[in-house]
């Protein structure tokens, strides 16, 4: 099997690498193309060294690609070229870029069935952002790319639905993303971030965790905590996450509102930083205006933490099993969320409880890995 990743086109890393390495557990033979610059390239290899099975995946980075090799792709053509040529699979992670279209035409010039995973790249708000180049590249091609797959692999059944009004002509199939317990057990003991941040003191605190980008509804925390902490003062908010865009507009709502003090933005947290926030946070809170599928969801439950997310974030696993809340995209009803939990402890703890057995009974990437290849098998067996 082949996986093609381009994190310039979105592709999001983590969850190419965790897939594959799921996969190489089972026996199959995984390789990744992707383009990347030095410093990108770097990043992944330090992801690769935290993924369980990683010495199983194969990585084939063209690095620092340069203009003309992101327009034609020469050099990864001939990596393609190669790789595909023996492989049974072809997934692709993402829809734009040249890198995904190449591999897309390289595995139907030599008949090998491959899929794309759009990772909510063609839901109607992703669609509306650069709208016209979106389109255009659709007709130029990239609809008649995405219509040759075997099959679309979406992350949930909402993302199945929104993308239907395309009209592709291709099967979809429903394969979420995941997570492995021994990335998050044995858990930071309890204190350990408020150690490293003593303003927080023992303050209960909501926290944030995901880049700060107008789509991950920043203004709507802001307003939603300055809310929030007018009725509990005790509160406060941590925002953990690489700036993209969106910081400053955050950080002019929160002094309008008064609450500087007690918000606390701690840039980002990876590793067993990030697991330490969530053990000590109360709540996990993402008013995310489109999320494909949030591994920061299914993370913040994995260790225990009650949730208060958007629609937007097409995770009704969550409500439905008690995990935690989801709301509509107003500060008022998220606030109003934050504060049921913040004055109901009990019910804080029971929904922590129930997103812990949610994630390891249907999250984890082991069976996702199996589910996964069980659709490549049944797309070989296509005539």
């Amino acid at each position: 099997m082949v996986g093609t990743l381009d994190p310039a086109a979105g592709g999001p890393p983590q969850v190419c690498l965790r897939l594959g390495a799921a996969q190489a557990a089972l026996g199959h033979d995984v390789h990744v193309v992707y383009f990347s610059t030095t410093a990108a390239h770097a990043r992944i290899e330090a992801e690769v060294g935290r993924v369980p099975n990683h010495e199983r995946i194969r990585l084939h980075p063209v690095v620092d690609p340069g203009a003309r090799e992101r327009l034609l792709a020469p050099r990864a053509r001939r990596v393609l070229d190669d790789l595909i040529a023996d492989a049974d699979f072809v997934h692709i992670h993402g829809i734009w870029g040249t890198l995904l279209i190449t591999a897309a035409r390289a595995a139907r010039r030599r008949g090998v069935p491959h899929c794309f995973q759009p990772h909510g790249m063609l839901d109607p708000w992703s669609l509306s952002q650069k709208r016209l180049k979106k389109r255009i590249a659709l007709r130029l091609g990239y609809r008649a790319a995405l219509a040759g797959a075997s099959f679309i692999q979406t992350l949930n059944v909402d993302e199945q639905r929104l993308m239907a009004p395309l009209r592709l002509g291709v099967r979809t199939v429903v394969v979420p993303n995941g997570i492995y317990v021994e990335e998050i057990e044995p858990l930071p003991a309890p204190g350990t971030f408020r150690a490293a941040h003593p303003r927080l003191a023992d303050r209960p605190f909501v926290l944030f965790l995901s880049r700060l980008h107008y789509k991950k509804g920043l203004d709507i925390l802001a307003d939603a905590f300055a809310l929030l902490g007018r009725q509990h003062q005790e509160v406060s908010l941590v925002v953990a996450g690489p700036d993209d865009g969106a910081r400053q507009d955050f950080e002019t709502r929160v002094a309008k509102s008064g609450l500087r003090d007690r918000v606390h933005l701690v840039g980002p947290l990876y590793g067993r930083d990030k697991l330490a926030a969530l053990t000590d946070a109360t709540c996990f809170c993402l008013p995310s205006r489109q999320e494909g599928f949030s591994v920061a969801v299914v993370e913040a439950m994995a260790c225990g933490v009650p949730v208060v997310i958007s629609e937007a974030c097409h995770f009704p696993e969550v409500a439905q099993a008690g995990a935690g809340l989801i709301v509509p995209l107003s500060a008022a009803r998220f606030s109003a969320a934050l504060a049921a939990l913040l004055d109901d402890p009990r019910l804080a703890r029971s929904m922590g409880a129930a997103g812990a057995t949610l994630v390891r009974e249907r999250y984890r990437w082991e069976t996702i890995g199996r589910q996964s290849v069980t659709h490549y098998q049944e797309a070989q067996q296509e005539p």
